[in-house]
């Protein structure tokens, strides 16, 4: 347990601080927030800056020197397309028990899917997201996605997958009086209850307005005891800590860790070779035996007079700055290839894929993405496994039909890329070898293979077949 040699000296609310203090100063929290900026296309060479050095050789910010400042969001690309690729389509749920599957279904509401992808955007950004399920005061099970790097978990374990507890700090901007000022906000949720706190400067006290309920009349009176929520005023609990992790992989890291240092060094490449070309439409002069006093009044002089005064031995050469466009050129692909290839993504490129790629050229451009994809799809599945529990205790508690031991899991169907003419003939050629309802379901034109059986049905059906069933109908 965290700080066990020093339990007895320190109180909760002064461990919970040096958590939230620690925490914001981890390598790890410092890597989740890079990975959002990047995926928002605010790399680090945005804030780059070009100097010049003055007589005392001290740096000063060269606000005359061209500063393109390039940004190439490949992380977007990259998490769009593997969220895409992984969870845009709709999921299935499958269960032996059919009613306990559409009960899950019917909790789990319409918006899961929008939910399963949030996770599967954070976790890629920031390595793990959290999932908080709660019941609103309607009665209904919920849960929102908590931002990464505001959730310290304490694990009880070395595999990361029980907590002791998990603290939920946030800012929050509140009125005292006509005076607005910003706060944070802590939740420290355990497996019996919320203790709700609030940090004042350098201090941590409890969030008082949390322990108070208005009554009808107006007043408020102190609630006594916490829960994780409260069913006709009697506080009750989940049993365990209601956090659910859905990791990107068994290390919990962000897909910008293994790219970064190689998409920085392409943004100032190709920065750099901008300034260059800034820079081409200038000639450099060379000097020799100048009659002025600074290289000021030369230029002034070029400009007005078209003309100089030289020494007597003086002299003027005219250089015209280049670039080495071969070399840049095969530096930037090679970079690229690199980022593609560490980043496990799938470069669209004509010259990489073709303008109709086999079956089997389309399995090793997307070998890389099914890798990526298989680490974060085995975790979802455990946690949505972990997600079960909260939705049958939630039914135990409001007193619905409770479902012991019943298997449940969770398939994301893979927005597989394939050469459709391919497909075609591939069923095509199936016929009489396997059965009909294999080739429908493997078909690229179909989406509903249970409908299209139905269709073939229904057409199959002979003009005299029709007639008479319409006059038995009559």
């Amino acid at each position: 347990m965290l700080f066990q040699n020093n339990i007895n000296m320190l109180t909760m609310e002064e461990i919970i601080l040096i958590c939230i203090k620690e925490f914001q100063k981890s390598k790890e929290r410092k890597l989740m927030i890079t990975g959002e900026k990047y995926y928002q296309a605010e790399n680090d060479i945005k804030k780059r800056k070009i100097y010049r050095y003055d007589e005392h050789q001290h740096p000063i910010v060269d606000s005359q020197k061209p500063n393109n400042r390039l940004v190439h969001s490949f992380m977007h690309l990259f998490v769009e397309d593997k969220i895409n690729y992984l969870l845009s389509r709709p999921y299935t749920i499958s269960a032996d028990n059919e009613t306990y599957l559409n009960k899950v279904t019917e909790t789990l509401g319409n918006n899961f899917q929008r939910r399963i992808i949030k996770l599967g955007r954070e976790a890629s950004n920031k390595g793990i997201s959290w999932l908080i399920p709660y019941i609103s005061e309607d009665g209904k099970f919920k849960a929102f996605v908590a931002p990464s790097e505001q959730c310290i978990p304490l694990w009880s374990d070395n595999d990361h997958e029980e907590l002791d507890a998990l603290i939920y700090f946030y800012d929050l901007e509140v009125y005292e009086g006509r005076e607005k000022k910003q706060v944070t906000k802590i939740e420290y949720l355990t497996s019996k209850s919320v203790e709700y706190y609030i940090i004042e400067g350098e201090t941590i006290k409890l969030d008082a307005e949390r322990y108070l309920k208005l009554q009808p009349d107006g007043t408020y009176t102190e609630i006594e005891e916490q829960g994780h929520f409260f069913v006709d005023d009697v506080p009750m609990s989940w049993g365990r800590v209601p956090a659910i992790p859905f990791k990107n992989n068994d290390y919990e890291i962000p897909d910008v860790k293994f790219i970064k240092d190689l998409i920085d060094d392409y943004d100032k490449s190709r920065s750099d070779v901008s300034n260059t070309l800034d820079e081409v439409r200038d000639v450099i002069f060379g000097l020799k035996g100048y009659g002025g006093q600074n290289l000021a009044e030369f230029m002034r002089d070029l400009s007005y007079y078209r003309a100089i005064s030289l020494d007597e031995d003086g002299g003027l050469e005219v250089y015209n700055p280049s670039i080495d466009i071969a070399a840049a050129k095969e530096h930037f692909s090679t970079l690229k290839d690199d980022i593609y290839s560490l980043g496990q993504a799938v470069d669209k490129s004509a010259d990489k894929i073709g303008n109709s790629p086999s079956g089997i050229a389309l399995k090793f451009l997307y070998s890389g993405l099914d890798l990526k994809c298989n680490a974060m799809e085995s975790n979802f599945q455990w946690a949505f496994g972990e997600l079960m529990y909260f939705i049958n205790k939630y039914w135990e508690i409001t007193g619905q039909d409770t479902y012991q031991n019943e298997d449940i899991s969770i398939i994301f169907n893979r927005d597989i890329q394939i050469n459709e003419t391919e497909a075609v003939t591939n069923c095509a050629n199936s016929k009489g070898i396997i059965s009909d309802k294999t080739i429908i379901e493997n078909h690229p034109f179909v989406t509903d293979a249970v409908q299209e059986m139905k269709q073939i049905e229904e057409e199959s059906k002979s003009p005299e077949e029709d007639m008479f069933q319409n006059v038995g109908d009559g």
